[in-house]
């Protein structure tokens, strides 16, 4: 589900000094992760957690930008991801250099596994966990190429209750999460895959932040997604179109001024070999290459 914005939304008396007025902005992949970003540190889960609680940032380019934006950090988002799309195929990182989940205790960050910290989740701790896919109904979902993973957090979160947070930006918007996993078989029932064979895991009673969210958490105002697409290094943008008062909307343009710019998130300094070294085969992937990217885990 989306993130519940309403305690955010202001009123508007039209024909008065507060009438509603509008501005059109585009946002690359990566400025979008960064709005996000600010926007999930906003929100009061978070903060609370931040004072006295656990937060724990799975691996994933977007929840690297929130990682930034609690620790007052800037991490290689490339070495902050574990699967990844880039050069046109489904990739797994063997990055040498691989950051590992950011694990925040009391508002400072400590050195331990992430699932050791998730473990002992109560229900005022939070996981941030990014996604490959969102809906128009607020369902997310993460695509896996393994058997280990998001699962056994998701079952823990099911039981205790505690808070998963997932900032995802509109570029993966899909007409269905829910169907979407409904037709793929599992990554042994696969044929063929370019690149890593995945199937993909609904994100189960997520709070979902999209840009949408976060213009409405960071200036109270309302964005409507009006188009997508982009050449020239601008895949992947969205463009949105904002209103509220004139107040407010200065207010977001300020914000969007700061967050113009924001570099693309780097590949991985390693991934696993190209799909056409194993012919596309998903019985030859994991017979030549999962072994090189996941040594030691079991089918």
């Amino acid at each position: 589900m989306f993130y519940d914005t309403v305690r955010y939304k202001k009123g508007v008396v039209q024909g008065g000094d507060n009438e509603k007025v509008s501005a059109v902005v585009s946002l690359t992949p990566s400025e979008s992760k960064r709005l996000i970003a600010k926007a999930v540190a906003r929100l009061p889960e978070i903060k609370q957690a931040m004072r006295k609680g656990t937060i724990v940032a799975r691996l994933g380019s977007t929840a690297g930008f929130v990682a930034d934006e609690l620790l007052g950090i800037s991490i290689n988002k490339g070495d902050f991801v574990s699967g990844s799309i880039n050069g046109g195929e489904l990739t797994g990182s063997m990055s040498p250099t691989k950051i590992p989940p950011f694990v925040i205790r009391d508002g400072k960050k400590v050195d331990l596994p992430g699932m050791d910290a998730v473990e002992k989740f109560g229900p005022d701790d939070v996981l941030i966990k990014g996604a490959n896919a969102v809906d128009l109904q607020g369902n997310a979902g993460v695509l896996v190429g393994t058997e280990v993973g998001i699962g056994p957090a998701l079952a823990m979160m099911c039981a205790r209750g505690f808070h998963l947070i997932v900032p995802v930006g509109l570029e993966k918007l899909v007409p269905s999460v829910l169907e979407a996993a409904k037709v793929l078989p599992g990554i042994y029932r696969l044929k063929y895959c370019t690149g890593m064979p995945v199937s993909l895991i609904p994100l189960i009673a997520a709070k979902v932040v999209t840009e949408i969210q976060a213009f409405d958490v960071l200036c109270g105002i309302d964005a409507t997604h009006i188009a997508s697409g982009g050449i020239g290094g601008s895949e992947g943008s969205v463009v949105l179109c904002l209103t509220g008062t004139e107040k407010d909307l200065d207010e977001a343009m300020q914000l969007v001024k700061t967050i113009k710019g924001e570099p693309a998130v780097p590949k991985p300094s390693k991934v696993n070999p190209p799909a056409a070294g194993f012919d596309y085969q998903v019985t030859q992937f994991h017979e030549t290459v999962w072994p090189l990217i996941l040594p030691g885990i079991k089918r």
